[in-house]
């Protein structure tokens, strides 16, 4: 477990985080939909030897709000501000995985005196995509809930390390193991990311960026391929035999990535 639990509250929404402490410039780790932020405890512990690591419930998720209202891409970007703010997180490295990546850049592009760096994990700018909130939200509702077991729930969700990392954020109440979040909240959440992409904000990133990406990526080629267009200095990698949740399965090789980047930066 991380050191401490701090509570950040923001127009009335609590947000729990998980603060690893650490010397050294801070780092803002955010997990993606349907998530929470133990997915990062293996890496988060690595990287607590040399910088201040904070792993956020963002709204909705695990510890935080369960049903707030607003779940717009400017309210979890507030939720960030709020947390480098009270937490006095000066000048932070934003990393971020899937849908938390999409606010951590949304973040360093409208606050970049803000953010020192930035580190999208399976993340970019997206596109136009009318099917995926249904899409998403039919996943959500096929899991069995309640698990009998974390053990089964880690089955059903992929197995190996991938499964552990779901499976470790649920909660045992009710005669079972349950998700803590709302189905209608996730899908209420990708509305702005299914009806338009965000490279206009993609561009307007100004700090230092890397992407990393699986070999079975959810970016497509053509997306990537846009992104280092655009912004022809990003640092970019893919991590051979990965998925979306490349943070799970090979923590040791992005450890040793993002070590490599922050290194680069001082």
């Amino acid at each position: 477990m991380a050191g401490s639990e701090h509570v950040v509250v923001r127009g009335g929404v609590r947000l729990a985080c998980r603060d690893w402490g650490g010397p050294g410039r801070p780092i803002v780790l955010l997990h993606g939909l349907a998530g929470h932020a133990g997915e990062w405890d293996v890496l988060a512990r690595r990287l607590s030897s040399g910088h201040r690591v904070v792993a956020v419930d963002q709204r909705g998720h695990g510890a935080s709000e369960r049903h707030p209202l607003d779940v717009s891409r400017a309210a979890y970007v507030a939720d960030v501000i709020a947390v480098v703010d009270q937490l006095a997180l000066r000048r932070p490295v934003l990393v971020g995985q899937s849908l938390g990546g999409h606010t951590a850049m949304l973040t360093a592009a409208a606050h970049p005196g803000l953010v020192r760096a930035l580190v999208l994990i399976e993340a970019g700018p997206g596109g136009p995509n009318p099917n995926s909130p249904v899409d998403i939200g039919g996943w959500l509702g096929s899991w069995p809930t309640p698990f009998p077991s974390r053990e089964a729930a880690a089955a059903f969700l992929g197995g190996g390390p991938v499964g552990a990392g779901w499976a470790a954020g649920l909660e045992e109440r009710e005669g079972g193991w349950w998700p803590r979040f709302d189905r209608d909240v996730m899908v209420r959440s990708l509305a702005e990311t299914a009806r338009r992409s965000f490279l206009h904000e993609w561009g307007q990133v100004a700090c230092p960026t890397l992407v990393v990406l699986a070999q079975s990526s959810f970016i497509p080629a053509q997306e990537a391929d846009e992104m280092l267009r655009r912004r022809p200095a990003t640092l970019a990698m893919s991590i051979p035999g990965t998925g979306h949740d490349l943070h799970l399965e090979q923590p040791g090789i992005l450890y040793t990535a993002l070590s490599d980047f922050l290194e680069g930066l001082a």
